[in-house]
């Protein structure tokens, strides 16, 4: 899902991201929900999660949800007084779950980050379980995000985010990965659709999955051909092959 931000542009240096856990859900300009399934082949009494990709106008907040009250909330956003910066890597333990969080800034010429932000925003554009979001008055200016069940037994959830902030040639990526006892299956809980404190935002799909989800054919031929080229092309590969071996 691709959409426009209804918003001015105003996180525009990656230095002044933060991130927190916990964090209450924060206005969100564009919400994607959805529900991760068992992966197939599994044979574990693990439920499936809840999830909501929130964007907003300072980036992101990822929001997990599981039946029996279990709540995770990520952001990475610019906040007011915030006393964390954004780190390189985070380990944390949240009740049984295990969270780990890492990120890393590139700087790319304007030609590299052109072709970076077309890369990105096609694999997430077409993706089932993507959300991006592209801010007015800059092409290259996004937020987007992936998030994917793990096929491996456990059933951890995976997500990547992207921030590109065109006026200084930086792209932020994060990565980060909840595992260990998920869910048992419970009812449904939260006041929207699912997930506790959340309100919609400005636009909302919702999706099930307890498949394999492919790659993107578009996206695939693309890495297969442009396999020889330049560094940030191959990082656009790499994450491309890593969200398909998740999926």
């Amino acid at each position: 899902m691709l959409t426009t931000l209804q918003t001015s542009y105003t996180d525009t240096r990656a230095g002044d991201l933060a991130w927190c856990l916990g964090k209450e859900p924060l206005p969100a300009l564009a919400v994607l929900d959805l529900e991760l399934g068992v992966p197939q082949g599994q044979t574990t009494t693990t439920g499936n999660i809840r999830v909501q990709l929130r964007l907003l106008g300072a980036s992101h907040q990822v929001l997990l949800d599981a039946a029996d009250g279990r709540f995770c909330s990520e952001t990475v956003a610019c906040m007011p007084g915030a006393s964390t910066p954004l780190p390189f890597g985070v380990a944390e333990r949240i009740g049984e779950w295990e969270y780990e969080f890492a990120a890393r800034v590139e700087t790319l010429s304007r030609g590299q980050f052109a072709g970076r932000a077309q890369e990105l925003l096609a694999l997430v554009a077409e993706h089932p379980h993507g959300l991006a979001g592209r801010f007015p008055g800059d092409p290259h200016a996004f937020t987007a995000m992936v998030v994917q069940r793990a096929p491996e037994a456990g059933g951890g959830i995976h997500w990547r985010t992207w921030h590109a902030y065109p006026q200084e040639g930086q792209l932020v990526a994060t990565r980060s990965k909840v595992s260990g006892r998920l869910s048992a299956p419970g009812p449904a809980r939260g006041s929207a659709r699912g997930v506790r404190g959340a309100k919609p935002g400005a636009r909302v799909r919702s999706a099930s999955s307890t498949a394999h989800i492919p790659l993107p054919r578009a996206v695939a031929d693309s890495c297969a051909r442009d396999a020889g080229r330049k560094r940030s092309v191959m990082s656009t590969c790499r994450e491309a092959v890593e969200l398909n071996a998740r999926g």
